[in-house]
């Protein structure tokens, strides 16, 4: 007999939060939850709409009030909301950003003053739209035109002023060119070294004793300054790690050579923010003027720089809750509190860039994991074994995501394993999706790391190792840290096939050719290690072509490019989470829940296959239960049985699930037939889609009910309704298309109907079956081969399933009482 009699109060205590689902957060009990990426998109979206409210009727976007150069006439603020309706998803086409386009594309270029702001930022919002070659050609010219602005003599050079030698040079100017100067690299359009040359020169011979930068040189540091000289920084470094010289004799690259590269002022840059940072006021600036100039200068250089903390402040979700907090209910601007920012369409602008840029998914978190006491020992001149290639996950993510069907805008975060293990937890790891391991030695974890990178993979992570300049010291400590890893010896560390998916997840491959090894756990390979030192060329990677490179040099760094984004795409299966949507930390306990009066209880039944292929898509499913509800509803750690166990039956909910094929005996076939018929419901999918448990569940479900067989559900079931839990109608789902095996595989989610098959007894599903994979999607450990629903929509089907079930055996309450 099961204890039922908590359905009714599992059923009525369930509340979804405004109809879906949010990652970070969940509905407090203080009534106010904690900051989601639904609410940061919630307040993207009503900022783009009153954006629209107030354009021009010639497409332009006025500025009245007095107030800086940047936004003096029209050119200068049409091109500011461009770029930040652009930067916020909005596309070209657009009728706001085509009409903003238009009136760009026509107007003349800027004169009479102030046109270093003006060009910069008309430059960035035509190259932000990606469209014409006209525009390439006026992207181009305004670029030259920014060159010439350069100060190039006297006691200033490698500054900007207001152009044309209006006023003095200062660092305002200066990082406004930068920042167009690069977006004009990334269109293809030839800039100077020299440029880059100078621009760094200035920055790290003006930087103030403390390590900041004011507006002109040697007045006291401000942090929207400093925030200039960080991201200029960042910028010329970028743009100056490929050189002419950088080839041998044979025309190969010249790798770990351990090149000095030169990053005191930098670091020094981010001491000073990180101990004078605050939302809400430009730190330095006499009266905290400028607060959302500021603001938009943070998330550049938190982005730049791959941080994600300055100093103890994580800079994004501090700075979205005040932008959130502050924004104006009755029509979703914003508005600052000193000079031009209080004027709705720049301070809507700025704020429009921090959220939305800011928000970008962070797809590679690059591990530093050298001792601090070793680290100390190092100097400013030399690199250390985490970081011989400082600009090589940066550039892959460039290189990514300005492929097609990828985000327009991809990040990279450098964390500090120390750090974590000493302040952190492994969600500090889950900020993305990859973590990214290089260096020359062995990188010597101690135990404690070891068991964190168990939980990171555990809970859905991806390691991707690369070993640098051939170090045989890290290719043994890299091999060993895998057994460690899963030292129970359920996996172990081989070299791919050349049949896996990852040799075709975006370019087809030669496996003979591309070494790499690989742990199959869980759903998939979620550790993979690469021997040859991609990450020498991932380094010199460049927007613009490279004077002297053979073509034989250019065909290798493609061919690293194209090795890199496949582990990516396979990985990520192109679907990297926004910011603030990355998973939380769970438990990692396999201990089991007594069975608590109250608590709705779930069962995983044991099978001869690989019946715990996605241990913890089960519990993912009914912590997502309790955190959709007003308290916890749900045991997360389901009782692991067979069918033959006389426990099963105090459980109203059994679940299946496998890569490979499997059978029961007739005794369990019998004993789970009884279940079934005595209201229970058996809930299954088939991970990724594998056809060997396709067909052994099908062979099961014959041999249960001999004259039935497994009929599809139809789309106007309750199950699919809001009223049930969500409106799942229209889900997305990949199936990728074999082809053959030298062809790319198409991981595109494409919106449709979800497709469920059931047994029906008695008016009621008793068995509901998923040919397409939920397991793996909930673990997000789905890959760009697996068959199946996306993270979310996987979520929202689970948790309908579990509702109907328990929907179905409310009547059966009655008789237990």
């Amino acid at each position: 007999m099961r204890p039922r009699v908590w359905l009714v109060l599992v059923l009525s205590a369930l509340v979804i939060c405004s109809g879906s689902l949010q990652s970070e957060s969940s509905c407090a009990a203080d009534g106010i939850p904690e900051l989601s990426s639904a609410q940061v998109k919630d307040s993207i979206e009503r900022v783009q709409k009153f954006l629209g409210t107030i354009q021009n009727r010639d497409g332009s976007f006025g500025f009245k009030a007095p107030g800086p150069a940047l936004y003096y006439g029209n050119t200068g603020v049409t091109g500011l909301v461009v770029l930040a309706l652009l930067s916020s998803g909005l596309p070209p086409d657009h009728p706001v950003v085509a009409d903003g386009l238009k009136f760009l594309r026509t107007a003349r270029d800027p004169q009479g003053g102030f046109e270093t702001y003006q060009c910069s930022v008309m430059l960035m919002a035509l190259a932000a739209a990606k469209q014409t070659d006209r525009d390439l050609l006026r992207i181009q010219s305004l670029a030259h035109r920014l060159e010439s602005y350069q100060v190039l003599r006297g006691a200033h050079v490698g500054m900007w002023n207001y152009g044309h030698g209006l006023g003095t040079e200062d660092n305002s100017n200066s990082q406004f060119a930068l920042l167009a100067l690069r977006e004009a690299a990334v269109a293809k359009v030839a800039i100077s070294r020299r440029t880059w040359e100078l621009a760094a020169a200035h920055y790290i011979e003006t930087q103030n004793f403390d390590g900041g930068w004011g507006y002109h040189v040697g007045q006291p540091s401000t942090g929207s300054m400093t925030c200039s000289g960080i991201g200029s920084l960042q910028i010329c470094d970028q743009m100056l790690s490929s050189a002419e010289d950088d080839l041998n004799a044979d025309g190969t690259p010249k790798c770990c050579n351990r090149t000095p590269h030169s990053n005191r002022a930098l670091r020094r840059g981010l001491e000073w923010l990180g101990r004078h940072f605050t939302v809400g006021i430009n730190p330095g600036e006499q009266g905290g003027m400028w607060p959302l100039y500021y603001l938009y200068g943070v998330e550049r250089a938190g982005r730049l720089s791959a941080r994600r903390f300055f100093g103890p402040h994580d800079w994004y979700r501090e700075g979205a809750a005040y932008f959130v907090e502050r924004q104006t209910r009755q029509d979703g601007s914003f508005t600052g509190t000193t000079a031009a920012e209080t004027d709705p369409v720049v301070a809507s602008s700025f704020a429009l860039l921090f959220l939305s840029k800011g928000l970008a998914p962070v797809l590679i978190n690059k591990l530093n994991y050298g001792a601090a006491a070793e680290a100390r020992k190092l100097d400013d001149e030399t690199l250390p074994d985490w970081n011989l290639h400082p600009n090589d996950v940066r550039n892959l993510t460039e290189f990514t995501s300005g492929l097609p069907h990828w985000p327009k805008l991809l990040t990279y975060q450098e964390v500090d394993l120390e750090s974590v293990m000493a302040q952190g937890s492994v969600r500090d790891l889950l900020q993305a999706p990859i973590l990214y391991i290089s260096g020359v030695n062995d990188p010597k974890f101690t135990a404690p790391q070891v068991q964190l990178l168990r939980s990171y993979i555990d809970q859905g992570g991806f390691i991707f190792a690369v070993d640098n300049c051939n170090g045989s010291g890290f290719d043994d400590g890299i091999r060993s840290l895998a057994a460690r890893i899963f030292a129970s010896g359920e996996a172990q560390l081989k070299r791919l096939p050349p049949e896996h998916p990852i040799y075709r997840a975006e370019y087809p491959l030669d496996p003979e050719s591309t070494e790499l090894w690989g742990v199959d756990f869980g759903c998939r390979t979620s550790f993979v290690y690469a021997p040859q030192d991609h990450s020498c060329l991932w380094d010199k990677w460049s927007f613009q072509p490279v004077a002297k490179r053979t073509v034989k040099f250019n065909g290798l760094l493609l061919r690293s490019m194209r090795v890199g984004v496949n582990v990516v795409a396979y990985a990520t299966g192109r679907e990297p989470y926004d910011k603030l949507d990355a998973p939380q930390e769970e438990a990692t306990s396999r201990t089991q829940d007594r069975i608590e009066r109250g608590l709705l209880q779930v069962a995983k039944l044991r099978h001869t296959g690989d019946w715990d292929a996605a241990p913890r898509a089960l519990s993912n499913v009914l912590i997502a239960l309790n955190r959709l509800s007003s308290g916890k509803l749900a045991s997360t750690q389901p009782k692991n049985l067979v069918p033959t166990d006389e426990n099963l039956r105090s459980y109203p909910l059994a679940y299946l699930h496998g890569r490979t094929a499997f059978q029961f005996s007739p005794q369990e076939i019998t004993k789970l037939r009884e279940y079934l018929n005595g209201g229970a419901v058996l809930f299954a999918d088939a991970c990724c889609g594998s056809p060997q448990f396709d067909q052994s569940f099908r062979n099961l479900v014959q041999q249960l009910f001999p004259d039935q067989k497994l009929e599809r559900i139809p789309i106007t079931h309750e199950l699919f309704s809001q009223g049930i839990g969500f409106d799942i109608r229209k889900v997305k789902r990949r199936i990728p298309q074999s082809g053959n095996l030298t062809d790319p595989l198409d991981p595109t989610l494409r919106e449709g109907e979800p497709f469920l098959e059931g047994i029906q007894i008695k008016g009621r599903y008793c068995v509901i079956y998923s040919k397409y994979d939920l397991s793996c999607a909930l673990e997000r450990q789905a890959s760009v081969a697996c068959a199946g629903y996306d993270h979310h929509d996987a979520v929202r089907i689970a948790v309908n399933v579990i509702r109907y079930a328990l929907l179905q055996d409310i009547s059966y309450a009655e008789k237990i009482r």
